[in-house]
C-alpha cells in the first residue's frame, strides 16, 4: 500500500509541477495545432463500422470502460479495495490499451476535424482533449519519478479519468443518444 503521506520537498514539488507544466504545454500545443491546422474533412477509416463517427464513438467508449478497470485496478493497489497480486499488471495493460483505442480518435479529430468551436457541445469536448493529453503527458512523466507523495499519481490519474469520461460524454454518449448504438 502506498504511503499518502510522504512530505513533500522542494525537489520533488519542482519535479510534480515541471511534468504539469510539460503536460500544459501539451494540451496548448495541441489545441493550437488543431485551431490553425486545416481540416483535411477525412481520415483513415476503420473497417467494419457504418461511419467513422461511430468508430471512434465505440473506440472512446472501450477507452472508458478500460479507464474504469483502471480506477478499479488503482484502487486495489492503494489498498483502498482487495485485490489480486496481479493487479498492477492489469493496471499498466488496461492502461496501454486504453491508450491504443484513443490514438486513432484523437489522430482523426486532430486531422480531419481540428480544434471547433461552433457550439458549446464541440468547444467543450475539444478542450477536454486538449486536457486528457497535457493530463496523460504528465502522468507518464511523474511515473519517471520514485520519490513522489502516494497523493500526486492517484490525482494525475484522476484527472485523466474524468477528461476521459467528459470526452465520453461530449462525444460517444451523444452520438449514441442522438444516431443510436450503431456499428
Amino acid at each position: 500500500m502506498a504511503d499518502v503521506r510522504t512530505p513533500t520537498t522542494t525537489r520533488t514539488l519542482r519535479r510534480i509541477l515541471l511534468a504539469v507544466a510539460i503536460g500544459s504545454l501539451v494540451a496548448v500545443a495541441l489545441g493550437v495545432y488543431g485551431g490553425l491546422h486545416q481540416a483535411a474533412g477525412y481520415s483513415i477509416d476503420i473497417g467494419g463500422f457504418s461511419s467513422t463517427q461511430s468508430v471512434k464513438s465505440w473506440l472512446t467508449t472501450l477507452a472508458v470502460l478500460l479507464g474504469v478497470v483502471q480506477l478499479i485496478s488503482a484502487m486495489m493497489i492503494y489498498g483502498r479495495i482487495p485485490g489480486p497480486t496481479w493487479a498492477g499488471t492489469l493496471h499498466r495493460w488496461s492502461g496501454r490499451l486504453a491508450v491504443l483505442c484513443v490514438v486513432p480518435v484523437v489522430v482523426h479529430c486532430l486531422y480531419a476535424l481540428g480544434f471547433q468551436t461552433y457550439e458549446p457541445r464541440v468547444l467543450i469536448h475539444a478542450l477536454l482533449g486538449c486536457f486528457f493529453f497535457g493530463a496523460f503527458t504528465a502522468k507518464m512523466l511523474l511515473l519517471t519519478y520514485k520519490d513522489l507523495p502516494g497523493w500526486v499519481l492517484p490525482v494525475a490519474g484522476g484527472a485523466l479519468f474524468c477528461g476521459l469520461v467528459g470526452l465520453w460524454l461530449t462525444s460517444s454518449f451523444w452520438f449514441f443518444t442522438t444516431s443510436g448504438f450503431t456499428f
